[in-house]
């Protein structure tokens, strides 16, 4: 296991889109721009079941997750471990991050009838770049 640094845990708590990588089933990589977080040392972020990074993500945990500060393109951090999925809490989850990053309290794009589901990464490696 790898720790964040203070610096990195700085940077990933601004609202600064990340995007995650996962694998698909053929092994190709698939990436997508998300919301992130912090719980403790855990990296989170939350998609709906059925979507692709959750489908992924069930049948291969091997995830990562990289965030650029746009300020400072030397300035960035990479996270990657095995993701756990819970869908206890993910609703709470996913109005935190949106007022994280669009400043209201609950999540304006959640879609009727849609479960939410919470990814969290445990760190086994982590790249930091503390910029120029």
């Amino acid at each position: 296991m790898s720790e964040l640094s203070a610096e990195a845990k700085e940077l990933l708590r601004r609202p600064i889109p990340a995007w995650v990588t996962t694998v698909r089933p053929d092994g190709s990589l698939h990436g997508t721009i998300v919301w992130v977080d912090l719980d403790g040392e855990d990296v989170y972020f939350n998609t709906a079941i059925g979507r692709a990074k959750e489908k992924q993500l069930r049948q291969d945990a091997r995830v990562s997750v990289s965030l650029l500060n746009p300020e400072d393109p030397f300035h960035w951090v990479s996270v990657s471990g095995s993701a756990r999925l819970d869908t206890e809490g993910a609703d709470a989850d996913i109005d935190a991050l949106a007022k994280k990053y669009l400043g209201v309290d609950s999540y304006p794009g959640r879609q009727p009838g849609e479960q939410r589901v919470t990814v969290r990464i445990t760190p086994d490696h982590v790249l930091y770049s503390g910029g120029q």
